[in-house]
């Protein structure tokens, strides 16, 4: 549907007129009426009714609201999108699960900036579930998380070998903290370890259940990359005869055939998670 169709739409609504809604447009208000004339054709209804206060909605024309508002934000927010920025020849659209922004994202942000300079970034922090919806939509070209899923057209690479370890703070080991690593974790957690999981605390945040035992005391399994360099420090320390669990990572993206300004930013990718920076969450 042609999108000034809609527009036209809510200008009369908040206008309460044809007349109003022609002023606010800048066009002839025979135009605003044909244009009514064509919405109301194209959705078997009529909108609006015409009096001489002006117009109000029909109960179809008030339902119809939320749709032409959607429309019109989608398409402003689509043509924003596609615009890029003065200097930017390309743009990317790369995410990473909140628990893999720093510094797996923010070293490649910062890789791209200074290789890539011709090209505009977009990022997004989110859940796994919420990246992949948006790959597979079309509005990321790559994502980082921990579970991938395989889709027509896309790759997916493990990125890194990722453990959980079993840590405690020493001669503090309690309270239990578990995180919920995924379904995976879980699974693996209960096939290895005989008793029930039973923890005075259960996060779904791997930070914010560190930051608990770091002032508290607790044990619970975290990242290595994550807990190395408390374990150096001293204020951590490994659970003797404790299993370890896999949680690797993965990238997943489109196909490159077409884009050589993915596959320069994945190689980018590849070379900055080689660095040997401390994990912070």
């Amino acid at each position: 549907m042609d999108i000034e169709l809609a527009r036209t739409f809510l200008e009369v609504m908040s206008a309460g007129s044809f007349c109003g809604a022609a002023e606010r447009l800048h066009v002839s208000q025979t135009t605003v009426t044909a244009r009514v004339q064509s919405l109301e054709e194209t959705v078997a209804c009529q909108l609006f009714v015409r009096n001489r206060s002006g117009a109000r909605l029909t109960v179809e024309g008030e339902r119809f609201v939320a749709y032409a508002t959607t429309l019109v934000q989608t398409w402003e927010c689509a043509k924003a999108e596609m615009k890029l920025p003065r200097g930017r020849e390309s743009r990317l659209r790369i995410g990473a699960e909140t628990s893999l922004w720093n510094p797996v994202l923010s070293n490649w942000v910062s890789w791209l900036q200074q290789s890539c300079p011709s090209v505009a970034v977009n990022t997004d922090v989110s859940d796994a579930k919420t990246l992949l919806t948006k790959l597979e939509k079309g509005f990321l070209d790559a994502a980082i998380v921990h579970r991938p899923n395989y889709f027509s057209g896309f790759m997916v690479e493990q990125l890194l070998e990722e453990k959980l370890v079993h840590v405690q703070v020493p001669n503090k080991f309690t309270p239990n903290l578990f995180v919920d690593w995924g379904p995976e974790f879980k699974a693996q957690y209960d096939a290895a370890l005989p008793q029930p999981r039973q923890a005075a605390f259960t996060f779904n945040l791997g930070p914010l259940a560190l930051r608990v035992m770091l002032d508290g005391g607790g044990n619970g399994y975290f990242r290595t990359r994550v807990v190395e360099p408390h374990l150096r420090s001293g204020e951590l320390e490994r659970v003797a005869d404790s299993p370890e669990f896999t949680h690797p990572v993965y990238l997943v993206y489109r196909s490159t055939d077409s884009c050589s300004e993915l596959s320069a930013a994945l190689e980018g990718l590849r070379y900055t998670v080689r660095d040997k920076s401390e994990w912070q969450v």
